[in-house]
């Protein structure tokens, strides 16, 4: 990581704690998605029918129809972290903490904890039905199994290109929307890795090369609270990373195959005043693969949001069994965001939660 990443970790823990793992198929199972917006972290992690800006572009391109103005995003950096990583880092200091070599000192000093951290960008323009953008996005998940000694590792970085765009019909009432992405992913994975070994990426990651498509409708009836359904197919076919491989570094494997899925939701903007506003959103994610859990909780997900005069944002919800909340305060080119959700992180039937703590910060034109 360099040091643009590392500076922007600092700050990021700074405001964490102060103002205010498919994990690893072999132990945990965490469910995992292409992208997660710091909003939708706040409001249960639910997204595709309520997305309105850039955000779009990955979380279900069909709401680019949503959008009122046309802008663009010079940079976002956004900061994630379980809520015990300022402890890990007390174990044992480390500088870049999406890095397996530097962060597993203080790992190992640790044994039976998760920890979770994850860094992305996403510069973009969008307008109305159309937009494009470069998302850059690093997740490290690690734990010290206490009966082995050895560390559960999930690692990727993906630096994707993604073009997005939607059609309109019936006044917007109905939106059909469509997104291509290439992406290419950096990936090790795996549930037994020794801390005293090579831990670079360099002969131990994958990489490869990937390209893949999704495709979001949105229904709007025309009463008041305006009841919507959306149904989102993302990576349609799936996707396969064979393509293009040592763009970033040398490799001899790829990466896994990702596999289609399909997310619904159902969603109501009530409007209170002329300046206040509500969003009521229910969504059940991963349909394909909900169906082979015994425990479907994992797939829930519920959010709130308060809007005050589009200035001051409010969210709270649920996110599989754990509550979600955040605040955002967004001005003509400045939007300041933060989000506390919890992670099921346990066995299908044996839930665990990893609380974790998101800030973003973000300059538009």
């Amino acid at each position: 990581m360099d040091t643009r990443h590392s500076y922007a970790y600092k700050i990021g823990m700074f405001s964490i704690f102060f103002l205010f793992p498919f994990w690893l198929q072999a132990q945990t199972l965490e469910i995992r998605e292409f992208y997660n917006s710091i909003r939708s972290q706040g409001m249960g992690g639910a997204s595709i029918a309520v997305t309105n800006d850039e955000t779009s572009l990955l979380s279900n391109p069909a709401g680019l129809g949503k959008l009122r103005d046309s802008f663009g995003t010079l940079i976002d950096p956004e900061i994630e972290a379980s809520s015990r990583a300022q402890q890990f880092y007390g174990k044992d200091p480390f500088n870049q903490p999406t890095s397996l070599k530097d962060v597993a000192p203080a790992v190992v000093k640790w044994p039976d904890k998760y920890f979770h951290s994850k860094q992305q960008l996403f510069p973009s323009y969008v307008v109305r039905n159309f937009g494009i953008g470069i998302l850059s996005k690093k997740t490290l998940d690690l734990y010290n199994d206490p009966t082995t000694s050895k560390l559960q590792t999930f690692y990727q970085d993906d630096l994707a290109l993604v073009l997005g765009y939607n059609f309109r019909f019936w006044d917007g009432r109905i939106k059909i929307g469509f997104n291509g992405k290439i992406v290419n992913r950096i990936e090790y994975i795996d549930a037994a890795v020794d801390p005293t070994g090579d831990l670079s990426m360099s002969g131990n990651a994958a990489e490869g090369t990937g390209f893949g498509y999704d495709a979001g409708l949105i229904l709007s009836a025309p009463w008041a609270t305006l009841p919507t359904l959306s149904i989102l197919a993302h990576d349609v076919g799936g996707m396969k990373f064979n393509a293009a491989s040592g763009l970033r570094m040398t490799s001899l494997t790829q990466p896994a195959d990702v596999l289609g899925d399909y997310d619904a939701a159902l969603a109501f903007f009530p409007i209170h005043g002329s300046k206040h506003r509500s969003t009521l959103t229910f969504e059940y994610q991963k349909i394909k693969e909900a169906a082979t859990y015994t425990d479907k909780t994992k797939f829930y997900h519920v959010g709130y949001e308060f809007n005050l005069a589009d200035l001051l944002f409010f969210r709270m919800g649920m996110n599989q069994k754990y509550w979600t909340a955040g605040a955002e305060f967004a001005s003509e080119h400045i939007q300041m965001q933060i989000s506390s959700y919890g992670e099921d992180i346990g066995l299908d039937g044996a839930s665990k939660e990893d609380r974790r703590v998101a800030v973003k910060l973000s300059f538009r034109y």
